[in-house]
């Protein structure tokens, strides 16, 4: 039976990386996005690279029953998932004393929340199967909140939180869970290029058991 990887939040960049990243460890790919329609040439190029089975599913990150209707789908098409990526967010540029209460909370759906939803529907065959690796797509925002950035800072402090504490309750079910801070703004042909950033993702779910990293920060 294939191994599979879900990726949730897979535009271009970090997302899309991480899917050729573990296809090219050997990995068929589910990737889910609102517009499945965007994923088609991403697919086909991955398939094409490295010869495994990819598939684009709708789910919108911010609706946990549509995210889990999309989680469903994609373990019925390619199988139980080894590894889920969750890489989707929301960056609107907004200062603290022009964000509304009614936008923090939306978009901490997505930042936060459909990333406890995804976690909590893989990790039910997970614990079945007695491994898995949950990764979350983290940012240095964290520990260093930005201004300008007031509703990502706080919902990327949050997912940290959230990837400690489950990590903390999956671990003794040999499930790692772990986030990629990233410390700086992607850019290809830079050390920011999204598929070094891929590596580090790959490198967390490559660690043994008994040597499980919380948390990985590149810079």
């Amino acid at each position: 039976m294939s191994k599979v990887c879900l990726v949730i939040g897979a535009g271009p960049g970090i997302g899309q990386a991480v899917a050729y990243a573990f296809a090219h460890e050997g990995y068929d790919i589910a990737m889910i996005a609102r517009n499945p329609d965007k994923l088609t040439e991403a697919c086909s190029l991955i398939r094409k690279k490295t010869g495994r089975e990819v598939r684009a599913y709708e789910g919108d990150a911010g609706d946990a029953r549509s995210l889990k209707t999309a989680i469903g789908r994609a373990r019925r098409g390619l199988g139980e998932i080894e590894v889920m990526v969750y890489n989707a967010a929301v960056a609107t540029l907004c200062r603290p004393t022009k964000l509304s209460p009614e936008q923090l909370l939306s978009e901490f759906q997505v930042n936060v929340g459909g990333a406890l939803v995804a976690a909590q529907e893989v990790a039910k065959t997970m614990k079945v199967a007695k491994q898995g690796t949950i990764l979350f797509t983290g940012s240095g925002f964290a520990s260093e909140p930005a201004v300008n950035y007031a509703s990502l800072s706080v919902g990327k402090a949050a997912l940290r939180n959230l990837a400690h504490t489950l990590a903390q309750e999956l671990g003794t079910d040999n499930i790692h869970v772990a986030t990629v801070t990233v410390q700086g703004f992607v850019q290809t042909n830079t050390r920011f290029d999204p598929h070094r950033i891929a590596q580090a993702y790959v490198k967390l779910h490559k660690q043994r058991k008994g040597s499980f990293d919380i948390e990985t920060i590149y810079k």
